[in-house]
């Protein structure tokens, strides 16, 4: 059986925080640090949604992502400098407006779109996971801000549920929780996923890098991905100032 580099138990993330309100200026953000990865979420409410949406009466959220270039042990370029805008990135981005659009009413938000920034500040694995759980705390504050500004019916239920997601992973033979770099780059498989506060799963994203899994591997993968969102969600609640009992 496997150990872990840093010594946490199989079932156990890193540890979490969530500094909510990070940024002065956006309509809502967080700093969101998981173990050695930390990044930085905005939300921010723009006036205008994509042309397929114009005169539908019903709004848009969507994300960008990015790393920036000493987020990891060697210097990487920006994507700007690249002339365009890598694969994976584009993946994170759609993954990270995906998971949220699930949870939101674009009907009650208008004619508007909610912009998420993913900032990745420190990459030690886990940056796409932790974009999500942060950017929803955002999110929040984001919808927060336009109940506050009446630019929303108050009265409306807007957001529905809560967001989070977490990485698991097979290496050394062994299902583990929250993988760190190390056990990412070596791991068997490697999978994501994102859930709603009632258990529905928005996604699962898995791939055996080495021998196939079993269906047994799986379900030993997607419990301990349940415990991990739901400690998650528990801390984006304290975050919020809500109840632990709190639902949208």
């Amino acid at each position: 059986m496997a150990g872990r580099t840093d010594g946490r138990a199989l079932d156990q993330k890193r540890p979490v925080k969530i500094t909510r309100g990070y940024l002065r200026q956006a309509e809502g953000s967080a700093l969101i640090e998981m173990g050695g990865t930390s990044v930085v979420c905005a939300a921010s409410v723009e006036e205008s949604v994509p042309r397929f949406l114009k005169g539908k009466g019903q709004g848009w959220v969507t994300a960008e992502y990015g790393m920036l270039p000493r987020s990891t042990n060697e210097r990487m370029s920006r994507d700007g400098r690249r002339g365009s805008i890598s694969g994976r990135t584009q993946e994170i981005q759609r993954l990270i407006g995906r998971s949220l659009r699930s949870v939101i009413d674009m009907d009650q938000l208008g004619e508007r779109t909610v912009m998420i920034d993913c900032d990745v500040l420190e990459a030690d694995g886990g940056t796409r996971t932790a974009s999500i759980t942060g950017s929803f705390v955002a999110l929040y504050d984001a919808v927060q801000w336009l109940k506050d500004q009446k630019l929303v019916d108050d009265s409306k239920k807007i957001l529905s549920d809560f967001v989070a997601a977490v990485s698991v992973g097979i290496v050394g033979g062994t299902p583990m929780l929250d993988l760190c770099y190390v056990e990412d780059s070596s791991a068997d498989v490697d999978m994501n996923l994102v859930m709603t506060g009632q258990g529905k799963f928005i996604e699962i994203q898995g791939t055996a890098e080495q021998d196939p899994f079993s269906s047994d591997d799986l379900q030993s993968m997607l419990n301990l991905g349940r415990i991990g969102i739901e400690q998650l969600i528990s801390q984006q609640k304290e975050t919020l100032e809500l109840s632990p009992l709190a639902t949208l």
